[in-house]
């Protein structure tokens, strides 16, 4: 009897890139400019991370996926004096928890399609890539220590102990499943509102109220862009066009009001405003992140909770109705 030909193996095409820590933005671009050698479909991930598509390079450079990633190793080092820590895999998620186990300063591990389940089993929890370290500590309060432990929880039980939407993503991934796509994307690095006074303001209150309303306007442009951020740029003009300016970092990333307005007005306490004729102040998102990318965490603050709920509301009035039509009563003073 004559064997049938094998069936063709599934090629993993997912790329996950990860730079080494504060590595200059300029340099990050020119790591992107490799990727994009590579591939057409590069989604950025600042400030040191990328995804790569590698479908439609392998019709080029053939299916052997890890000798990509040794050659773009190659290319960064030679050229850019960079190393990188690349893991390949079938999913995002695959992908992104490879380049995390390959150990420092650089090295390819390439995970088969067939493969990726069994793969994932012995990880620790917490290195399944967006389990954060609450909802790892959450899992292990069940005694579930490793990825496979979590795959082979019933759906349901992951919800109720992490939540719906985090929940059901976390078993679904813990099995090799994320359909999300790699989409290319090149993020602005930062994102900035601003407002000028129409008069020298001393007011305290109307300064606190122009601040709160770009603090608003800040975070529904995030929001808006899919992006959250790492920290925040208060730049304050007086009359006689003298500045001050000071940057601070966010605890996590974010694009929620609650956050940014914490920061922001610590950031306003710092200047010590006493009688300065401001004419304009402007407050910028740094160092952006794709939202994506940013760990869901448990919160038992269900007074946070609302708001997060609230917010979600706001947005949808916003779009339907325009930016003006809803937001905090203080910053009508302002409008």
């Amino acid at each position: 009897m004559t064997a049938g030909p094998e069936p063709a193996r599934e090629v993993p095409t997912v790329m996950h890139v990860r730079c080494p820590a504060r590595l200059p933005e300029e340099t990050y671009r020119q790591v992107l400019e490799q990727l994009a050698d590579l591939s057409p479909v590069v989604q950025a991930l600042p400030p040191s991370a990328a995804l790569v598509e590698l479908k439609g390079a392998l019709r080029y450079h053939g299916p052997d996926t890890r000798r990509l990633g040794e050659m773009l190793r190659v290319r960064t080092i030679s050229r850019l004096g960079v190393d990188l820590r690349v893991g390949i895999g079938p999913t995002v998620t695959v992908a992104a928890t490879a380049s995390a186990q390959v150990p420092e300063p650089g090295g390819v591990l390439a995970v088969p399609s067939g493969q990726a389940a069994d793969w994932l089993a012995p990880l620790p929890v917490q290195a399944l890539h967006g389990i954060g370290p609450r909802q790892a500590d959450a899992l292990h309060q069940y005694g579930i220590h490793t990825v496979g432990l979590l795959a082979a929880v019933a759906p349901a039980t992951v919800q109720r102990l992490l939540g719906g939407t985090a929940g059901r993503a976390a078993s679904d991934r813990a099995r090799g499943i994320d359909p999300r796509p790699v989409v290319p994307r090149a993020l602005p690095s930062s994102a900035a509102v601003r407002r000028g006074f129409d008069q020298h303001t001393l007011d305290g209150a109307t300064v606190r109220a122009a601040l709160l309303d770009l603090v608003v306007k800040l975070g529904r442009l995030l929001r808006r862009r899919g992006q959250a951020a790492r920290a925040l740029t208060l730049t304050l003009r007086f009359a006689g066009g003298t500045t001050w300016e000071k940057t601070r970092r966010l605890t996590e990333p974010s694009a929620h009001d609650e956050d940014l307005r914490t920061l922001a007005y610590q950031l306003m306490d710092a200047a010590g405003l006493q009688r300065g004729r401001l004419t304009g102040i402007a407050l910028k998102g740094e160092d952006l992140v794709d939202a994506d990318q940013v760990a869901q965490q448990i919160s038992l603050d269900s007074a946070r909770e609302a708001r997060l709920v609230t917010e979600a509301a706001m947005d949808r009035i916003r779009d339907k109705f325009g930016p003006g039509v809803i937001g905090p009563a203080a910053t009508r003073r302002v409008s």
